[in-house]
């Protein structure tokens, strides 16, 4: 009988142990778990994974668990205190900092890196170019572009001309940045998108579907779909995304990326988010596509640099600034 009642106290007392964050303490200490919890942005969750699958050879001795959900699901475990690095794709909110600190956290943002918000097409659709005007159209409410032939264009298999609108769920980051920097903060999406769960998802459909049009990071592009560049309305030049194009701010659709920490990183946490922000953890985030958060030079490249920020930390020669979030938490991002 009292074998079985510490049985049941040792169950009762795991779950706990498990879903707190790291003790940020320093690394050599003993009661430090020296797991790091790292949660949020389905944007970030692809090289997150890659930065703590490579930290496993700078510091055996501490594993960072990963898990996506979005930046709302990262900020809300932030607000909650049972994280230690929320990954986001937009700035946190007032309210939700506010929710933090009255929670005793006091969330302190960190850059990482830079994403070129990409637009998409089936591989077959001729058209090359569309501007964040013709953009509006297609996805604001009330647009004038309901058909491809309404833009000029005529896209084999697409029998029904009809312009199959793929977007994100309107409690995603991802939504609400492009509604932020496409529509304009006033203007809702039309009635009738098709809103994805995913970046992967976005493209998965895209890839599949003839009259489809979506969009995501530029990370998640792959060969079967076809990225048309974007010109912006004071009649600057078309650009395509690309890492390049994130950096040095001519590319219209930009947007940083953070990492969340509770007030100054320490110990385990510290180290690891400088190993992120060091020319390896840069030249990773490179590699899977995103802009650097400073200037890095890999592999004997020429130096990719950070696109410039203000004083508000704000990205500019003409780049939009990161949205702010929907009034719910975005589980998506």
């Amino acid at each position: 009988m009292r074998k079985t009642l510490m049985l049941i106290a040792l169950v009762a007392i795991l779950p706990v142990a498990c879903g707190r964050p790291a003790d940020q303490g320093q690394a050599g200490d003993s009661s430090s778990r020296k797991v790091i919890q790292n949660k949020g942005s389905d944007t970030l969750v692809n090289v997150a994974q890659a930065w703590a699958e490579a930290y496993k050879e700078v510091n055996p001795e501490v594993a960072v668990a990963v898990s996506g959900g979005g930046s709302g699901t990262g900020i809300s475990a932030m607000i909650n205190g049972t994280v230690d690095l929320a990954n986001a794709s937009r700035k946190m909110k007032d309210k939700e900092l506010e929710q933090a600190r009255a929670n005793g956290h006091d969330p302190l943002e960190h850059v990482v890196g830079f994403d070129a918000l990409a637009v998409f097409v089936h591989p077959d659709n001729p058209m090359d170019a569309i501007s964040l005007a013709q953009l509006a159209e297609i996805y604001g409410e009330g647009g004038t572009a309901a058909k491809w032939s309404d833009l000029g264009v005529q896209v084999p298999g697409c029998d029904s001309d009809e312009i199959v609108v793929v977007s994100r769920q309107n409690n995603s980051g991802t939504y609400v940045y492009f509604q932020e920097a496409v529509l304009g903060k006033q203007r809702d999406f039309r009635l009738g998108t098709r809103d994805m769960h995913g970046s992967k998802d976005v493209v998965d459909l895209v890839e599949h579907t003839p009259c489809a049009i979506g969009y995501s990071g530029l990370a998640y592009a792959g060969e079967h779909v076809k990225m048309p560049c974007i010109s912006s309305p004071d009649g600057a030049d078309c650009v395509a995304p690309s890492v390049a194009t994130a950096v040095d701010g001519t590319y219209p659709i930009a947007r940083p990326l953070f990492m969340y920490t509770s007030g100054e990183p320490q110990g385990i946490v510290k180290d690891y988010l400088d190993w992120v922000l060091s020319d390896v953890g840069q030249c990773i985030i490179v590699e899977k596509g995103y802009a650097p958060a400073k200037p890095v030079s890999c592999g004997g490249d020429a130096a990719a640099e950070a696109p410039a920020e203000d004083a508000e930390g704000e990205m500019t020669e003409g780049e939009t600034t990161e949205s702010s979030e929907a009034d719910s938490a975005d589980p998506q991002g």
